[in-house]
């Protein structure tokens, strides 16, 4: 049973976080090969939740801490996770509804979520081998390269890039000076996207890194020959 469109957002926060249980990630990770939107939800999840990853050392969790998130989890004011999972939309002049309370104890709900996330996604997310910072010519910061090593990689654009209609851009990469630039995939409509490229060798610290403006449909020749947008060496992830 596929996922439906509707349930991508949840459905990518509870994955990038850890929180979906064996059955449902195979199942999502089934679908991510060959639905474009679903792995759009799944990319732009991560951004959001970059901080996370970038900003906090994993640390062992105490007793104290699991009482005091299972005390909190089966208090009786507090929902379940599946009650604050979203159902429908409704109006947003829907004043018959006690809005600023369910917001108020979904805020809550989400600090618990997140506070376990932290926890099961140091066992049950991918890790990047690399990690990449592109910036332009400027120095300025333009986008974050994720080389998971498995012909897969995630393209984070941090800013907003004027693509004419009859361009696109294309992520490359640079294994090795004898092997030449390699392309990891074009970002459709210049948003954030996890790519699937050719067979490609481990990534290696400095490897370099660059997104150009090509073609529409991508460089006509299987290497750069459009203007740099951004570029960057790789660092291991650590």
């Amino acid at each position: 049973m596929t996922i439906a469109q509707k349930d991508f957002a949840a459905h990518a926060d509870e994955y990038v976080l850890g929180l979906l249980d064996e059955a449902d990630a195979v199942r999502l990770e089934a679908q991510l090969e060959h639905d474009a939107a679903l792995a759009d939800a799944v990319a732009q999840a991560q951004e959001r939740f970059l901080p996370l990853d970038t900003g906090i050392d994993p640390a062992s969790v105490t007793p104290s801490l699991w009482n005091a998130i299972e005390a909190r989890l089966t208090d009786n004011d507090a929902p379940s996770i599946a009650a604050t999972s979203p159902r429908r939309p409704v109006a947003g002049n829907d004043n018959t509804r006690s809005g600023w309370r369910v917001a108020a104890i979904s805020a809550m709900a989400a600090s618990l979520i997140l506070a376990v996330g932290l926890i099961w996604s140091v066992t049950r997310t991918v890790e990047p081998l690399v990690v990449a910072v592109l910036v332009n010519e400027a120095g300025d910061v333009q986008a974050v390269v994720e080389d998971f090593g498995n012909d897969t990689a995630s393209v984070k654009l941090l800013t907003d890039f004027a693509v004419p209609s009859d361009k696109t851009m294309q992520v490359w990469t640079l294994p090795s000076r004898e092997m030449g630039p390699m392309s990891l995939g074009l970002l459709q409509d210049a948003h954030s996207a996890r790519l699937s490229g050719s067979a490609l060798p481990k990534p290696q610290d400095t490897q370099l890194y660059e997104i150009t403006l090509e073609q529409a449909g991508g460089s006509p020749t299987g290497r750069p020959t459009g203007p740099i947008l951004a570029k960057g060496f790789a660092k291991l992830a650590r």
